[in-house]
């Protein structure tokens, strides 16, 4: 396999001036141990059976290079499969989009069945999916999908190996798929609920046609060492090494995991401004953390908690999980040292994240739906009372400061800056993000139109003579 990889990172490196069609096999976001080998090993799979129509295979792995220290899983894996990292291929070192736009890429899925919002360009260009997460896809004759949810999707591409091409799996392959297996399904441990019977079966097709393979248990500890090894991390590393990203409406979301207990995560020092810069730097309006830790008897206990700055985020989401019931994750309210961080024991331990994400993106498309129903800048604002502690009946309306969300700037009936007139008074300055609206500490130097600038604006309108200042149902 060494010589196919460094064979697909030449492609690039010369820059593909030959013209000839690429077809990339693309794993996830997240960029995880099954999503890595799933993409390597599937791609290799298309190679040795010249499966891609005349394209050249080859694995992309989701993230910029500069990320690839943080998984030290992976790392760890590849170094005990003898492969080296500078044979990879990254995502920052592909033009995806150039290549579908001159008709010479053809992509397959692997470890997720749908592109996220920012690929969608992509969509075109998919012509198989092979995952192991609910299926989200919409069926379409011209892209055969494989989606079953077994512990690993490494399983579903031994399965082809095995099916199709048995000859190619020698033991460098069988040592990055049996890794991969046996680290998501937790050792093969059924009370860990992520093992089936298809991971049990072709993690033993494994053993035995490989009996010199490294041990289960040792190899899995030593998998599970490396990838809760976060010594020496900052926060943004941590939330990065395990993370996808969601969205809906004006609302973008990380969820992390994160390999420490939330205890020990929530005392880091600083954390609240790590927080608040992670958001604005990634441009997210809130972050779900997902802790998990081990006892001693090698049994998951998890914790999960939810950070924005905005209060009505924090809280809408806090309550869809609260709320959910396809899992249940038996959430019970923790102490949390910050305001902006809503912090739980998760009752449920086979909740992964696999399972909560669902949960999420569910969410989203509800509150996509809501935003997009409210036809006015106040129907939004009513919904967000709900959750502003200040608030209180009696409050005066008129002097109270409204928070604007981005995407709601352009709405019918809004006034934007470029319809204000030439006064100069009157011209709106950016507003920050979402993210930022509520005490974050990179709020301070962001421009922001006071209470008393508005009420001046007003009273000079209603002062005015008509004509003078324009008609107040033009504002």
């Amino acid at each position: 396999m060494e010589g196919f990889l460094r064979s697909c990172s030449a492609v690039f490196k010369n820059g593909s001036e030959d013209g000839s069609g690429v077809h990339v096999v693309l794993g996830n976001e997240a960029c995880d141990v099954d999503s890595m080998v799933s993409a390597l090993t599937f791609a290799y799979f298309l190679f040795k059976t010249s499966g891609s129509a005349g394209k050249t295979p080859v694995p992309v792995l989701n993230i910029p290079r500069s990320e690839f220290p943080l998984r030290t899983d992976n790392a760890f894996l590849l170094r005990e499969s003898g492969l080296a990292q500078e044979s990879l291929v990254f995502r920052d070192e592909v033009d995806l989009l150039g290549l579908h736009r001159a008709g010479r890429l053809a992509l397959s899925l692997v470890d997720h069945n749908v592109l996220p919002s920012a690929d969608s360009d992509l969509e075109g260009a998919v012509v198989e999916v092979i995952d192991h997460h609910h299926l989200e896809r919409l069926p379409s004759p011209s892209c055969p999908v494989t989606v079953e949810t077994v512990g690993s999707c490494a399983t579903l591409v031994t399965e082809r190996i095995a099916q199709k091409a048995p000859e190619i799996l020698d033991r460098q392959v069988a040592q990055l798929l049996y890794g991969t297996i046996v680290l998501d399904c937790v050792n093969m441990a059924p009370e860990a609920g992520k093992v089936t019977p298809k991971d049990s079966q072709y993690a033993f097709l494994l053993e035995s046609r490989f009996p010199d393979l490294p041990p289960r248990g040792a190899l899995f500890q030593s998998l599970q060492s490396a990838k809760f090894d976060v010594s020496g991390l900052t926060t943004e590393q941590m939330l990065l090494k395990d993370m996808k990203a969601a969205s809906g409406g004006d609302l973008k979301l990380a969820v992390s995991v994160v390999y420490m207990t939330l205890d020990a995560f929530l005392q880091r020092r600083g954390l609240k401004q790590e927080l608040c810069e992670f958001c604005h730097k990634h441009r997210f309006n809130l972050v779900v953390a997902m802790t998990i830790s081990f006892n001693e008897n090698n049994e998951p206990f998890r914790q999960l908690a939810v950070y924005s700055s905005s209060t009505l985020y924090r809280e809408e989401v806090s309550q869809a999980l609260e709320r959910a019931q396809n899992p249940c994750l038996n959430l019970s309210p923790m102490s949390s040292p910050y305001a902006d961080v809503k912090a739980y024991i998760q009752g449920n331990t086979l909740a992964s994240r696999k399972k909560v994400l669902p949960i999420v993106k569910d969410f989203l498309r509800e509150w996509e739906r809501r935003t997009t129903r409210c036809g006015d800048l106040d129907d939004l604002d009513e919904l967000e009372d709900q959750f502003d502690p200040s608030r209180s009946p009696g409050v005066d309306d008129d002097t109270r400061p409204r928070r604007y969300s981005a995407s709601r700037q352009r709405r019918p009936g809004a006034v934007a800056a470029e319809d204000s007139g030439p006064d100069e008074d009157a011209q709106v300055p950016p507003t920050p993000m979402n993210s930022l609206v509520e005490g974050c500490p990179l709020d301070n130097g962001m421009p922001r139109i006071s209470a008393e600038a508005i009420l001046e604006k007003f009273s000079k309108m209603a002062e005015a003579e008509p004509g003078e200042g324009g008609a107040a149902g033009e504002l």
